[in-house]
């Protein structure tokens, strides 16, 4: 059985203050109903009793329950004492099953006692016999009392108005709403507050919001205790208690807990506990609590992290939850790796304002490293961090900040819980100011952009080491202002705008360290004359004039140069649309109760012509963003675009298919001098059209892109780009995926993406240079595959497999399987997963998680974590 000292705290779901606690006392009166006369000979009456207040719901365990507050007033008549001892008794119960999993939505919140809503204010309470001697009120024989929605049975019931004691015994139970009490004796003093109870039963029909990550259930919450004590202040102690919202009779799970301290508004205190499957005693809590008021969150030690990796060894984690407010929290945990070292996380949370909110997270592994065969050892140890801040000020400005840092793609590569955040070589970081008004939009940023390029190679007997590759743009600070188009003259349809910006940037590779603040200014205005020569033709006119100033520059030698550049270059474009070619296709049903369908298709020419000029130092020009990429061009972007759509009956139509094809002829195959032979040239003119690199040289076409798309709505959705080059007379890019789901909950998921771009004889100058290098486009083709049946939470079997296959290398670089059964109250989930990167990681991990219906999940298993 596994020892475990584990402090539960809820800080995953906690959003917003709770009501405070209400203590105000209702006093409703009675009317008795009887078979006999009162000893005193008083009849049976009815008394006006006045109405209640009502209060908010309150959450237990995070589902919308609601208990008892007051039901009858001590005062109104002697009876009505013991309805509040077995209402505080229910609102007790429901407190403890708090402590049953971990950090659980408003564990607190079962301070917000419900009061019946008001109605007819009027308690009735009916029995076999009933009696009055002195001080002693006595009730007999299917005693029963109702106030509103409430009802209270026994057999039984005495209440000494001297000493404010009341005793309910056999067969007492209490309804309210979704909630059910069963106990055998009662005994409360409604004066003091103390009180004993025995032998309790009860459920309680939660209610829980559908939630991808959690198992739900139908089932009410069940729970038993042999004795609850009851003191002033507030305070509860439980004995022999257990909760389950299985079979009672057979249940799968069950948590028990010999010994409780409950104190209203403020914690439960569980000793000597433990988590029972298959009633087998499985995890031991010697002292563990859990928040029961206001305070929701509480500060603790969460439920430690176990785990085995064929990398990391044996794994050994925890983490402590500090909750100084209800608006700000943070979680700091390391995990020990046998064979690895020691890794970190931390994560800070705040929300100080209500259109404000701050998060920081950490992780960090002080690797010692693998041993290597000759004895050696290689850490792949690093950090990475991250900060977001988003927030709305007055006068309708936006500040948001996403600032990234890493410290080595050997660390992401070797620690990444997953493949594809392990694969991502970029690191982007943003923080800017905005606001946007009349048309106008202000901004203020500070960008930086790092990408890694290449692996740091270790050095050997007869070759030194060779560091890592990296390229860092950083553009901060800067300023820019633009407008929308706008028209000063309602009658004549010409449109105005402008985009203007100043800053400074930099860059680092390992070829140029430019200084840290260079300076850049641009101003862009523009004109736009949209004209429409009748219903079947639009033409629209662009036109612009650009002036850029760069504060460092490269000189005719390619050597980075202190003397600012300045390009002035003029932009016309024209874009055409010709009218649409549409046809109807009408398919009606010679059934009357089959649905009308109409057809629709489409097909939509276009051809746009853009001309740049005045660029005449391209090559000056230092690459700091895709603003530097901008040459002289005369092109012309032709194509079409055929859809197919489906109207059924009066429903909307919707497009089935949609296929596009275009391609781009340049009439400056060199583009003013700024393509070099034999090397990836990366134009504006170019990847506006592919973000594939494919000029090597001279270029009067494109590839022929073309773009499908299959989307019926139904069981499949299929979409495949192709890109032909017809220089280099081959297809050099294919990207397909596929989602199909065949069958109920069966689905499968397929990606292809294939790349083939290197230069051709034709790319390359003839003769070639001295000390000619030829740029290799390294070739790419990969497959990923998922295939499943049900999903997470689903009843019953489910099951999820999928690879990641590089067909280039031959090497299955991602694999996972995935199984789970899912029953009424719990489920199993195991998963193996593999990631294979190389030289850099080799990796089997194993994952086990149980889950409990309605509260959560326990094991190292996190559902949320991305497949690839």
């Amino acid at each position: 059985m596994l020892l475990l000292l584990a402090h539960f705290t809820h800080h995953k779901f906690l959003e917003g203050q709770t009501y405070p606690v209400q203590r105000k006392t209702c006093r409703p009166l009675m009317t008795f109903h009887g078979y006999d006369t009162y000893a005193d000979g008083c009849s049976p009456r009815t008394v006006r009793s006045r109405t209640l207040p009502s209060i908010p719901l309150c959450p237990v365990l995070g589902y919308p329950t609601v208990f008892i507050e007051c039901m009858l007033d001590a005062k109104s008549h002697p009876r009505a004492r013991i309805l509040p001892a077995l209402r505080s008794f229910l609102f007790l119960i429901a407190l403890l099953v708090t402590f049953a999993g971990p950090p659980i939505r408003s564990a607190a919140a079962a301070q917000q006692v419900h009061r019946p809503s008001s109605k007819t204010g009027v308690a009735d309470l009916e029995s076999k016999t009933q009696s009055r001697r002195g001080d002693l009120t006595t009730a007999d024989g299917d005693v029963d009392i109702h106030f509103g929605d409430t009802r209270l049975r026994a057999d039984h019931v005495e209440y000494n108005g001297k000493t404010f004691e009341a005793v309910a015994t056999g067969h007492v139970q209490l309804d309210y709403n979704k909630e059910h009490l069963d106990a055998e004796e009662a005994h409360y003093n409604v004066s003091t507050g103390h009180g004993t109870f025995h032998n309790v039963r009860g459920t309680v029909k939660i209610e829980r919001a559908p939630n991808p990550t959690v198992l739900i259930s139908e089932n009410p919450l069940y729970f038993e205790a042999r004795d609850v004590e009851r003191f002033a202040g507030d305070v509860y102690l439980v004995h022999r208690a257990w909760i389950t919202i299985c079979d009672p009779l057979h249940p799968k799970w069950q948590f028990y807990a010999p010994n409780a301290r409950i104190r209203l508004n403020k914690t439960v205190a569980l000793v000597n506990a433990n988590f029972r499957l298959f009633r087998v005693p499985l995890i031991w809590l010697p002292y563990a609590t859990a928040p029961a008021g206001e305070k929701i969150r509480q500060t603790g030690f969460l439920i430690p992290d176990i785990g085995q990796s064929s990398r990391k060894g044996f794994i050994l984690g925890d983490a402590f939850y500090f909750a100084p407010t209800s608006w700000m929290d943070t979680t700091l945990g390391a995990q020990y790796m046998s064979r690895r070292g020691v890794l970190e996380r931390g994560e800070f949370r705040a929300k100080p304002f209500e259109n404000t909110s701050i998060a920081y997270t950490y992780f960090g592994v002080e690797d010692r490293g693998l041993l290597n065969p000759d004895g050696t050892r290689s850490p792949q140890g690093g950090e990475q961090q991250r900060v977001e801040i988003q927030s709305l000020l007055p006068g309708g400005w936006r500040f948001v900040t996403d600032y990234n840092q890493l410290s080595s793609l050997t660390f992401r590569l070797a620690f990444a819980d997953t493949f594809g955040e392990a694969v991502n070589s970029e690191v982007r970081s943003a923080i800017f100011l905005a606001n946007n008004f009349r048309g106008l939009s202000l901004n203020f940023a500070a960008l930086n952009d790092k990408s890694f390029l290449t692996l740091p190679v270790a050095a050997t007997a007869i070759t030194p080491a060779i560091p890592a590759t990296s390229v860092a743009l950083r553009n901060a600070p800067e300023a820019r202002f633009g407008s929308v188009e706008q028209a000063p003259w309602s009658s004549v349809p010409v449109y105005f705008a402008f985009d203007a910006f100043a800053g400074v940037v930099n860059r680092s590779d390992q070829l140029i360290q430019t200084p840290n603040f260079v300076d850049r200014y641009e101003f862009a205005p523009r004109v736009t004359v949209p004209l429409h020569f009748g219903p079947w033709l639009g033409v629209t006119t662009c036109a612009a004039f650009r002036t850029t100033r760069y504060g460092d520059s490269y000189n005719s030698s390619g050597v980075l140069s202190g003397a600012s550049i300045l390009r002035n270059t003029g932009e016309f474009a024209v874009e055409l649309r010709p009218p649409v070619f549409e046809r109807f296709f009408d398919r009606t049903s010679l059934k009357k109760d089959k649905t009308r369908r109409r057809y629709k298709h489409t097909i939509e020419p276009a051809f746009t012509y853009r001309y740049v000029t005045g660029v005449n130092n391209f090559a000056d020009f230092i690459r700091f963003d895709s603003n530097a990429t901008i040459t002289d061009t005369n092109e012309i972007q032709y194509g079409f675009t055929q859809r197919l759509f489906l109207k059924e009956g009066d429903n909307q139509p919707r497009e089935l298919i949609s296929w596009s094809i275009f391609q781009k002829h340049y009439f400056d195959p060199t583009f003013g001098g700024a393509i070099v032979d034999g090397q990836r040239n990366v134009f504006q003119a170019l990847n506006s059209i592919t973000p594939f690199a494919f000029a090597f040289g001279p270029r009067h076409w494109s590839p022929i892109i073309s773009d499908i798309k299959i989307t019926p709505g139904g069981p499949y959705d299929l979409e495949q780009i192709l890109e032909y080059d017809p220089t280099a007379q081959r297809l050099v890019t294919i990207g397909t995926l596929l989602k199909v789901k065949p069958y109920r909950e069966f689905f499968v998921t397929l990606a292809h993406f294939r790349l083939n771009d290197n230069p051709v004889p034709g790319d390359l100058p003839n003769p070639q240079p001295p000390q000619f290098e030829l740029f290799d486009q390294p070739l790419s083709n990969q497959l990923r595959a998922l295939i499943g049946y049900g999903s997470e939470t689903r009843k019953g079997l489910n099951f999820l497999t999928g690879i990641g296959y590089d067909f280039t290398n031959k090497t299955l670089q991602n694999q996972i399987v995935q199984a789970s059964y899912n029953g009424g109250c719990c489920g199993l989930a195991v998963e193996y997963r593999r990631i294979n990167l190389g030289q850099v990681r080799t990796e089997n991990q194993f994952r086990i998680a149980f889950m409990i219906a309605n509260i959560g999940t326990f094991g190292n298993l996190r559902h949320q974590e991305k497949i690839f």
